[in-house]
């Protein structure tokens, strides 16, 4: 009989035995139940819980102690070496294949011989309250994107406010300190100032060793950070996310909502703009017991927070750097191209997002940062003038093939050249090509390009057309307006005025008088 049922058919027992006068045996006898049932109603409006039958197991009994064994095994292994009831099921298949067991029964089994050996052990944790501004808790985690048709996996830096619970998101190619660094100075503007304590766990951006208990060897340039900003810092013991377990939440929620579908972006810059209207819309949300929504906790705790400093920590790493023979500096295992001369000492400045190349006070090249190991990033524009001297060695360069994959060359730089080439010779037309590019330089590529699509429209394949089309909008004056038929018609148009003749007469008098004159 349902629980329900049964607690109403006492009810209704107790109702018949207090003000129907009826006996035990009566009611036993009108409901059809025994009288031990009707003595349990007048005992206890509840009825008892039902007792289990314990049930011989005849399937488990053989193989119990090989269960047991394998457990007890796993109190030494390693936490996440341990077997699963799954895994103890497909042993058994595979070990005891005479032993005909529902995975079911192995499931339950394991469950409790698990909870008898604290196995299964649970730690109950203790709810934590927050001050405005007191407190927020950082955090990298990957997750994946489409980026310009290529599926990447990113390091997403995580800023949460303990308080109003707000959040700052934001994608790196890699969880470099730099990348590390400038989050934190995004996230800082983001909130409108500086939390008073920021809880990581022991990420090597800012841990360098684990001391003991609460004690780390932190970094010189986090120390540093930390200093320019005037917060403190606390960290998590290792393998205890629970400890910042408001910014553990966020990633799941946030990875859940903004990265779901798979987000396809044209750049990481444009991705980032997608976090950012995220975390705005976020802002709208009611989160817990919280009385407010995070939009208006978060303008509440600005006040509670640190001000801004009047500047920004520097990030840059600089080193001083000698250009090698193929025009390269070294840089994080990578080698950037720049115009220099091979020897020429210059100053390297290492960004999250890009990488300068400094020689005096001008900047001379700057490249976007490669995150792998031991590549050449090139450009063409700094290789012409070389190329000028060695035409030879354009049409198998490696800045060329590079420029040719990132779209940098495009067909229309091809099709020029071989018009070129087939009006001048090879190596004429190459270095006429090169003159073409160096152009470039002085203009821009965008427009240098869109005047070699023109020239190439108008069948015109020389140098000094394409510069031409480049310097042709500073010699425009702007159109001429159309004359209406009326307009024409006007006598002004057609008609002049003679001209006086009497200068002429004065000139011939003139001319007289000298021929008579002796």
């Amino acid at each position: 009989m349902h629980w329900q049922a049964k607690v109403e058919l006492f009810e209704q027992l107790r109702r018949d035995y207090q003000f129907g006068g009826l006996s035990i045996r009566s009611l036993a006898r009108r409901y059809g139940i025994h009288r031990r049932t009707v003595r349990q109603a007048l005992a206890s409006a509840l009825p008892p819980l039902r007792k289990s039958a314990s049930r011989p197991q005849p399937r488990l009994s053989p193989i119990r102690d090989f269960i047991d064994a394998i457990l007890a095994a796993d109190l030494h292994a390693p936490r996440k070496q341990r077997h699963t009831a799954h895994r103890i099921f497909t042993r058994l298949q595979a070990e005891h294949p005479d032993c005909l067991i529902a995975e079911s029964t192995v499931r339950q089994y394991v469950r409790q011989r698990k909870a008898e050996l604290g196995l299964l052990r649970r730690d109950t944790f203790v709810p934590q309250a927050y001050q405005p501004g007191a407190e927020a808790q950082v955090d990298w985690y990957e997750a994946i994107a489409d980026i310009d048709g290529e599926r990447r996996t990113l390091h997403v830096f995580s800023m949460r406010s303990m308080w109003s619970g707000g959040a700052f998101h934001r994608a790196y190619p890699a969880a470099t300190q730099q990348a590390f660094l400038e989050a934190h100075e995004y996230g800082f503007a983001y909130f409108g100032g500086v939390f008073h304590t920021l809880r990581y766990d022991n990420l090597p951006s800012a841990v360098k060793k684990i001391l003991r208990g609460h004690r780390r060897e932190e970094t010189a340039r986090f120390i540093a950070f930390r200093s320019h900003w005037q917060f403190a810092s606390e960290f998590c013991n290792p393998a205890c996310g629970n400890e910042k377990g408001g910014v553990e939440g966020e990633v799941g929620y946030f990875r859940r909502n903004h990265f779901v579908p798979v987000p396809v972006v044209p750049t990481l810059a444009a991705l980032n703009q997608r976090l950012a209207d995220g975390a705005q819309a976020d802002q709208a949300r009611l989160i817990g017991e919280r009385q407010e929504c995070v939009g208006v906790l978060m303008g509440r705790e600005r006040e509670s927070l640190l001000p801004l400093p009047a500047e920004g920590f520097e990030l840059a790493e600089e080193s001083f750097c000698v250009v090698d023979t193929k025009g390269c500096i070294s840089a994080r295992t990578n080698s950037y191209s720049t115009p220099l001369r091979a020897g020429t000492r210059c100053r390297v400045r290492v960004l999250p997002q890009q990488v300068e190349v400094w020689h005096g006070n001008r900047m001379v090249a700057s490249h976007e940062r490669c995150y792998g190991r031991r590549q050449q990033v090139l450009s063409l524009e700094h290789y012409l003038d070389v190329l000028a001297r060695k035409p030879g060695a354009l049409k198998g360069s490696k800045p060329l093939q590079q420029w040719r994959r990132e779209g940098r060359w495009t067909a229309a730089y091809d099709e020029l050249w071989h018009h070129l080439q087939q009006r001048h010779g090879s190596g004429a037309g190459t270095r006429l090509m090169i003159e073409v590019m160096q152009l470039g330089r002085q203009v821009g590529y965008e427009r240098l390009s869109a005047a070699i699509e023109t020239a190439l429209k108008f069948g015109a394949w020389d140098v000094a057309a394409v510069r031409y089309l480049l310097t042709a909008a500073e010699w425009h004056t702007g159109e001429v307006a159309p004359l209406e038929a009326s307009e024409v018609a006007r006598p002004q148009y057609y008609t002049r005025p003679l001209p006086p003749l009497h200068c002429y007469d004065e000139l011939l008098g003139r001319a007289a008088c000298q021929e008579v004159t002796p």
